[in-house]
């Protein structure tokens, strides 16, 4: 499967946190937090699918990336407790997220996506479906 058609079915959200300062911090990309696409307008949550294909395995999605990106694969890690899915006109999405496991936010690595790394508190103007998404990865790393 190309990385086009797994990225149609698939999107990731990168995050990075400082354990020292606390600091969570995720990647944006003008208007979506996103990669490799913003959702469809008609996207919203849903279940996991009982069929849940080789379309939407993680380690695809996370080798895909890596490939699109040219990150370094040993700088991420894949955050398997991290579960949520999106029902769009052309079926389902699978929201996947990976972690930096660098020092510090590798600003480097998001820039030629045309990303940014920002705290939560500058996500004004996304929309409601991905600030949803951001409240349960800062949920979910923050222990809540």
């Amino acid at each position: 499967m190309n990385a086009q058609t797994l990225f149609d079915r698939n999107r990731v959200i990168l995050s990075h946190f400082d354990s020292y300062s606390t600091a969570l911090v995720f990647a944006r990309y003008g208007a979506s937090i996103l990669s490799s696409a913003p959702l469809p307008e008609s996207a919203a949550p849903m279940p996991a699918p009982g069929d849940a294909a080789e379309q939407y395995d993680p380690a695809a999605v996370l080798d895909a990336l890596v490939v699109q990106a040219g990150i370094e694969p040993a700088q991420l890690k894949l955050d398997d407790e991290f579960q949520a899915w999106m029902s769009s006109d052309s079926g389902p999405i699978r929201i996947h997220l990976v972690r930096f496991t660098t020092l510090d936010a590798p600003r480097q690595a998001i820039e030629p996506l045309g990303g940014v790394f920002k705290p939560i508190s500058e996500m004004r103007g996304l929309p409601m479906v991905e600030l949803n998404l951001l409240r349960q990865v800062f949920n979910l790393t923050m222990g809540g």
